[in-house]
């Protein structure tokens, strides 16, 4: 059975119109439609198609970007395709993993993805490294200094502020005020 997937992000600018046309023209008995990012990966319609198809299967999209924003994502959803007995073809691409040429594309793909991914660990790697040397440490800046810290234990320790009040006044979160007083109990 062929399988349709059509998505859109946008549900009031765009439609999938163009989509199911190139899906239908192509041979597609079933449609799973989407108004939804494809960065996302709860896409109820997506889910309930890939719990659907079966071995023999075949799902076909428009363009890969259909399917997925991220190639990670996309090389996730196409193993889980390959692990039910299904293949998968995309009409603009011309790819279609059910012939030998297509399945070899695809493991192109990933090797690139793959080597993608250690490039960008490396690199960050190499960038943390030289700021480490340089001094300069990761993360967020401190939301408060370390007066303002004393200030707060001493107001709430006095009984001046309830430590939801004192979260209120230096405009941080309560769980902020939580942790610095835990902080100081586990010190004292």
């Amino acid at each position: 059975m062929l399988i349709g997937y059509a998505r859109v992000s946008s549900a009031e600018t765009q439609d999938t119109a163009v989509q199911k046309k190139a899906l239908k023209e192509a041979g597609v008995e079933k449609i799973f439609e989407e108004k939804a990012s494809g960065g996302r990966w709860d896409r109820p319609q997506l889910q309930k198609m890939l719990e659907q198809m079966r071995k023999g299967d075949v799902l076909v999209v428009w363009k890969l970007d259909r399917l997925s924003r991220s190639l990670k994502d996309l090389l996730q959803i196409l193993d889980r395709i390959d692990k039910t007995g299904a293949g998968f073809r995309s009409l603009t691409e011309s790819i279609d993993t059910t012939t030998p040429a297509g399945r070899m594309m695809m493991q192109m793909i990933g090797s690139f993805a793959e080597f993608e991914r250690a490039m960008i660990r490396e690199r960050t790697k190499a960038g943390l490294d030289r700021a480490r040397s340089e001094g300069r440490i990761g993360g967020r800046r401190p939301k408060l200094s370390t007066h303002q810290k004393s200030e707060i234990l001493e107001m709430v320790s006095s009984g001046r502020r309830t430590a939801s009040e004192a979260a209120r006044l230096f405009s941080v979160h309560p769980s902020t005020i939580s942790r610095l007083l835990s902080e100081q109990a586990g010190l004292g």
